[in-house]
This record gives C-alpha cells, structure tokens and sequence, in this order.
C-alpha cells in the first residue's frame, strides 16, 4: 500500500522532500557500533507477545499503563483524523489501537527488529489473540524491517510521503551512539515530515539518569524494578561537553529491557534537530507531564480507564519504585518549520483494507 499524489501515478516528486544532507557521511561508524544496534534488536526480537493474564502479572504492570496512557496523550494532542502516521521504531505495534482510535488514513510502521515487525503484522492483521480476532483497523498500512538510524528512508519511502506525523517512542536514544546515527535519525524525520509536520515522542532524561548516577556510590543504582550501570570508562562521572554522543549505559528492567542504550543530552539533541529544520514545542520530564495532562478531564478519565493509578475494580497502583522509573523519561514535541502549501493535494491510494499484510508485503532495508 502507498501514497500517492493525485494525477501522479508514480507518487509524489522528489523536490517536494529536503533531502537527506549528505554532510552526515563524514561521521563514520565502527563494526561496535553495529554490533550494539543489532544486539538491541535480537533482545527486542526475542520478546514474545503476552496473553492478557501474563501483562497483568508483570511486575510494572502499572508502569506499562502509564507509558500507553502517555503515548496516548501524546496521540490525542497532535493526530488528526486522516493524518499519514510514520512510526519509527513501531515495535510489536502497541500502539496501532491507538491510531486507529485517532482515525488516521495511513500508517507507515519500521523497526529493526525482525521478530518485532512479524508480531505488528500479526497484530495490524487481527491474529495476536488467536482466541478472539479483534476489528480490523480501519486505516491502510506498509510494514519495513530495517535500521531507520542508520538507512535513507527518504529513499525508500518516496512514494509513501510526506508525512503529517512521526512518532518515535522509547526509541530515539538508540540512535545516540554515534553522531552518525543521530543525524540521520533526524534527517529522515525531517525529509520525510511536511513542512509544520509534528514529531512526538518520549526518550531517557539525561539530566535526571546523569544526576542519579553521580549520587550513587559506584557505577550502578536502582530499585526493585530497574538498574542502571555505567561503563568504567565513565568511572570518574564526568563527560564533556565536546564528547555528547556514545556514553553508553546497559539498561535492566523488569519484564521489559535488558541492554544498552545511549545518554542523549536533551540540549544538544534540541540543538542538533535545529539544524534538520525542527523547533522544540516542549519536553517534559514525565512526572511533569503527569502532572499537567492529568488535570485535564479527557486525559484523567482515559487514566482511569487504562487503570494506570488503579480504578474502581482494581485498587493497586503504580508503586514507588515504578514512578522512579517513570522520573527516568521525558516526552518531547518537536514541528518541522514551514507551513503546508494548500495548493498541492495529497491524497491515499484506494486500497482494500480487508487483505491482510503478508510476510512477503514486509520490506526489508538495509544500507
């Protein structure tokens, strides 16, 4: 399935893309680097999908709702019926529920991880419960299994763009080991997205995981649920300010994570998206972000609803060293500079939303 223009059969032009800026050829990768990348995806891969009674005995269980309430928000304030969804990083599709409820008109989902995008196609075609096939989604979709820090995507999806909306959840830090790989991360962001297009999505806070490390006695800390350790190269827990990019950590949580991932100092993260056309609308620690959108009727009664902070049939919260770990993240939207020009259309191509994706409609890409 594709996007295309409307009187164009081929998809849209190419000029109507800022290309991928080819400056970022110059910050090479080593082999370690791809070694990580593929590390995270094997441990990403290996993860099956969970029956309901299985995610209700998780240990973060409470935490898990939270971050889909989050992500829901987050959905809710910037999706727009119609809208063309680009999710990097989309995982095993959690969220695909979540754009449909959002009605967009077509979703564009890639992540690394072979076994992570067989359980989205599985989950967009309706098989996850074998017990109980769930409605169709009601927007079209294309599936792409492939390194999206690291190929041109603009390359790849030309005929698909642009995109009103790209969302990158618990995901981008990967991109963070090399300035390479941040840099094309946000160059196919940014030559994917049109102009006023919006990124949103969530990332570690450095500023609160660097803080906490520096308290700690040695070169790890944590709870019941989570640790952190450090490498000993950052045994003296000091980092330059000209060095941001590679400060690796290996990260454990509970039914959820266990590998590297990357410090990504949120003001040179803000700095660097400038340069690829972005502008910051916010980023809040998530505790913040809770706090705020919490407040709000909509956004309490869907809190209620996920049973995050516990609901009338079931009194257990978030526990303790649960929130801690949500005071490890932050949410962030940035828009791409420019207004839409009204006068060029884009429009879907009729497709039939009953077929299913089959393994071979998964593309893969490589560099």
């Amino acid at each position: 399935m594709k996007r295309g223009h409307q009187g164009s059969p081929s998809g849209p032009p190419q000029s109507r893309f800022k290309p991928n800026p080819e400056g970022d050829g110059e910050f090479l990768e080593d082999e370690s680097t791809k070694i990580y990348a593929r590390d995270v995806a094997d441990h990403y891969s290996a993860r099956t999908n969970q029956t309901l009674e299985e995610r209700e005995a998780s240990p973060i269980i409470h935490l898990k709702k939270l971050n889909n309430w989050i992500k829901s928000v987050l959905i809710q304030l910037y999706a727009r019926p119609g809208n063309a969804v680009l999710d990097l990083a989309c995982g095993k599709g959690g969220d695909l529920i979540k754009w449909d409820k959002a009605r967009i008109g077509y979703y564009v989902g890639i992540d690394i991880a072979e076994g992570s995008i067989e359980d989205c196609r599985t989950r967009y075609n309706g098989d996850a419960d074998q017990n109980q096939r769930r409605k169709k989604f009601k927007f079209p979709a294309r599936l792409l299994c492939g390194d999206c820090f690291e190929v041109r995507l603009d390359r790849e999806l030309a005929d698909d763009g642009p995109f009103d909306l790209c969302s990158c959840q618990f995901a981008l830090h990967y991109s963070w080991s090399t300035e390479a790989r941040a840099r094309r991360a946000l160059a196919n962001i940014s030559a994917l997205l049109r102009p006023g297009g919006i990124l949103i999505g969530t990332m570690p806070d450095a500023n609160v995981i660097v803080k906490k490390f520096r308290e700690a006695e040695g070169l790890e800390f944590g709870n019941s649920v989570y640790w952190i350790r450090f490498d000993e190269d950052s045994a003296d827990k000091k980092f330059k300010a000209s060095s941001p990019f590679g400060i690796r950590y290996k990260f454990h949580l509970e039914d959820a994570v266990d590998c590297p991932e990357w410090v990504v100092p949120f003001h040179v993260f803000k700095s660097l998206a400038e340069e690829y056309d972005f502008e910051l609308v916010f980023a809040k620690n998530n505790h913040q972000f809770v706090e705020e959108y919490l407040k709000k009727p909509e956004f309490g009664d869907l809190m209620r609803r996920l049973g995050a902070l516990g609901d009338t049939h079931d009194k257990s919260t978030l526990t303790p060293d649960e929130w801690e770990v949500a005071y490890l993240y932050l949410a962030f939207v940035l828009r791409k500079r420019g207004q839409p020009d009204p006068t060029q259309k884009w429009s879907m191509k009729k497709g039939d939303n009953d077929t299913p994706i089959k393994k071979e409609d998964i593309m893969y890409i490589t560099s």
